[in-house]
């Protein structure tokens, strides 16, 4: 029987621990049998010390062991693919790319999380919606695939229950941004879900837990390496989080520019993310094509408002209102305004996603209620010109006071300076 105590002195000294006594204190945890407070323990000895391939490898398949598997592409008879980001300000990226890949005959399964300090999750974005529902059977979610060729659902307490308790733990002791408990989270999910090829959307900046490309690409060579072992085909984007994606930070505005970008009329950054992602993915599925072929069958399916019907047809199917005028609105509207001119020379993304959170649109403990009308719209992005006085955002917020104090945030947020800045492209590189 191990002692957690010793495991935990042991990671904190720098030393390596072997696999199975690792995986045993994983799984005790989701047994109940380890109390938070020494895996909170654990998790602070981990961002300290790190862990080795060989640990990261068996912390991944320890809490796959933790609960059931799914075979979606035996279930199915087809390859079905799956999206995920490491989370960002404004990335709501698999809301659009989800319907857009199955109206282009490729079944998506994506199992999601809730935020995490700063960055919004999946789960608290859909859960703005009436109605739907992010827990299914395993059964339903299977059959929902099936059917109607995407399903975003919760993690379920049959798949991947350790990580499910780890992840609220981690957002709560400050051990989120660790590389290796990053790689393991969100591989184990994948794994467990049963898709056979992944795009990971691996944020770098300002607004990301990978701050410089260099950690970003190690945390994509770890997860690849993971997917890799275990049979699957996983490429990965480094992408821009230097500023906010897209225009709208907050749960129900992020649905709404979703559902904009499925109709074709969405921001120009986050339009570009979507498509490239969607074309990446149906080049790695069952129709036999390149990315190029992907790319023009993803934008003819947005163009012909396919894109838009397998919108309407997921969130249907999940017990959704898919009428964008059931989403909840903020009684509050407040702009920011420039308090003088130039350009927009940085919009710093933490900066923003914070002040969100501070209206409620995020946690910051996990037993935290989400506020799903909150939120900001951001107006001027890097290298816009504007004017002193001209609007830079706008503050959804529930009282008067919350949009004062979060259009300060959003305003210290903002710099501006007489040259545009260099240009930086929101795909930075692909990693295969």
């Amino acid at each position: 029987m191990i002692r957690p105590a010793e495991l935990i002195q042991r990671k904190r000294d720098g030393q390596e621990l072997p696999a199975d006594e690792l995986g045993e204190l994983i799984l005790g945890y989701a047994r109940g049998e380890v109390p938070d407070y020494q895996m909170a323990a654990f998790c602070m000895a981990v961002y300290f010390r790190g862990l080795s391939r060989p640990e990261t490898f068996a912390l991944t398949d320890a809490m796959i062991r933790s609960g059931e598997t799914i075979d979606l592409g035996a279930a199915l008879g087809r390859k079905v693919v799956d999206k995920h980001s490491t989370g960002g300000v404004g990335d709501k990226t698999s809301l659009a790319v989800g319907p857009i890949v199955a109206a282009c005959g490729v079944p998506l399964g994506k199992m999601s999380g809730r935020g995490l300090g700063h960055t919004g999750g999946t789960l608290d974005k859909l859960e703005s919606i009436p109605g739907y529902r992010t827990e299914l059977s395993l059964d339903k979610y299977v059959a929902q695939v099936r059917e109607v060729g995407v399903a975003i659902i919760g993690q379920t307490g049959d798949l991947v229950p350790a990580d499910k308790l780890l992840y609220g733990l981690r957002d709560v002791t400050a051990t989120v941004d660790q590389l290796s408990l990053i790689a393991a989270s969100i591989m184990s999910k994948k794994l467990a879900a049963g898709a056979q090829a992944i795009v990971l959307d691996v944020k770098v900046g300002d607004g990301a837990f990978m701050k410089t490309l260099d950690d970003a690409r190690e945390l994509a060579e770890t997860m690849i390496a993971l997917g890799r072992d275990a049979g699957r085909e996983v490429v990965c984007l480094l992408t821009d989080m230097d500023q906010p994606l897209g225009a709208a930070v907050g749960n129900a505005l992020e649905v709404r520019e979703a559902l904009e970008t499925v109709r074709g009329h969405g921001p120009a950054d986050f339009t570009e993310l979507v498509l490239d992602a969607c074309g990446k993915l149906l080049a790695l599925s069952d129709l036999g094509i390149d990315e190029a072929e992907g790319r023009r069958r993803a934008e003819a399916a947005v163009a012909d408002g396919s894109a838009e019907s397998a919108w309407r047809r997921w969130i249907e199917a999940q017990g959704g209102t898919a009428d964008e005028s059931a989403l909840p609105s903020a009684p509050v509207v407040r702009g920011v305004v420039s308090t003088g001119g130039g350009y927009v020379t940085s919009l710093s993304a933490i900066g923003v996603g914070m002040a969100a959170v501070h209206l409620g649109a995020g946690r910051r403990t996990k037993d935290d209620d989400i506020d799903h009308a909150v939120g900001i719209v951001v107006h001027a992005k890097r290298g816009d010109r504007v004017e002193e006085g001209e609007p830079l955002a706008e503050v959804h917020a529930r009282t008067d006071p919350a949009a004062a104090a979060a259009s300060a945030e959003v305003l210290a947020a903002y710099e501006l300076g007489p040259e545009p800045p260099a240009e930086r492209p929101v795909l930075l590189e692909v990693l295969r």
